[in-house]
């Protein structure tokens, strides 16, 4: 699948985001072959490998790897709003929980909750977006959440925001 390339303006800054905001993205289907490509690849245990391995584990199924669900939640915040905003990349992530398996045909929906933000100190180009990223199945249970403190320019550097 080709990378969606951001546009040349971004139509997100700092100033845009404001506690409490929630947006929602998706959903995107998770494959068989995706889980199993992947846990090939880079978490190569038996239930991310083998149905029969996977069902006599406590995970009682084929499931992806906790590092594809944050890829899958990367994929989807990118193509919802990071690559059309003036994002910084982040200075780590604050938070991972894995907390239901994702299995083969889950439909997934990534919910960004703004939870604060905050204009730098010692850049007056860039603030801070704190945010919640959850992902929930298609009955609306959350398989997995994290938080991070993202970067974005600003649209206004030094100023207030509105």
């Amino acid at each position: 699948m080709p990378s969606k390339m951001p546009d040349p303006a971004p139509k997100r800054y700092w100033e845009d985001f404001t506690p409490g905001q929630v947006i929602e993205y998706g959903p995107r289907r998770v494959t068989r072959e995706e889980i199993v490509g992947f846990a090939a690849e880079f978490d190569p245990q038996p239930f991310h490998l083998d149905e029969a391995a996977a069902r006599a584990s406590m995970l009682g199924g084929l499931c992806a790897s906790g590092w594809h669900s944050c890829c899958i939640l990367m994929r989807m915040s990118a193509d919802g709003f990071v690559l059309n905003s003036s994002s910084m990349g982040a200075p780590g992530v604050d938070e991972v929980r894995w907390l239901l398996p994702i299995r083969p045909g889950d439909d997934l929906t990534l919910r960004a909750t703004v939870l604060s933000t905050r204009a730098s100190n010692s850049r007056p180009d860039t603030g801070f977006v704190n945010v919640l990223l959850e992902l929930y199945n298609a009955v609306g249970k959350c398989v997995m959440s994290l938080k991070a403190p993202l970067m974005f320019g600003r649209r206004t550097p030094g100023e207030a925001s509105a």
